[in-house]
């Protein structure tokens, strides 16, 4: 059994659902040191990420997000302050006509603005070869 399990349903449609996990596992690389790998399939995408103290997936469907974590000794002692940020910060996304602009919005906010690349303005899947891989 996971120490965090959050699943949230929406209507963003896959192909946004996707954009939105996809800055998500790229955030998280960036600012809170964990190693994401993003697996996109037809149906659903699966994002699995790692770091010290911590592990978990994120599915990624249609009309759902599922979270799963894992929490390590030291971080299971803040486990309720995660969840609850967790889950605070999610339905305040999902609560947004424009999830994936108010994810960025939020970010430049906190002084963490997204850096420009050539494949970040193109397809969300060419960002990073490290994150992202195809489901065979």
């Amino acid at each position: 059994m996971p120490d965090i399990h959050i699943t949230r349903d929406h209507a963003l449609g896959l192909p946004a659902a996707r954009k939105l996990a996809f800055r998500w596992a790229e955030t998280a690389e960036e600012k809170l040191g964990m190693e994401c790998t993003y697996e996109e399939g037809k149906t659903s995408d699966l994002v699995t990420f790692t770091r010290a103290g911590a592990n978990g997936e994120l599915k990624v469907t249609k009309d759902s997000f599922v979270l799963d974590a894992r929490l390590g000794f030291l971080l299971g002692a803040f486990k309720e302050r995660i969840e609850g940020e967790i889950v605070k910060n999610l339905d305040k996304l999902l609560a947004e006509k424009e999830p994936l602009r108010a994810f960025d919005q939020a970010l430049e906010k906190r002084g963490h603005s997204r850096k420009a690349s050539p494949a970040a303005a193109s397809a969300p899947v060419a960002v990073k070869k490290a994150v992202a891989k195809k489901k065979a």
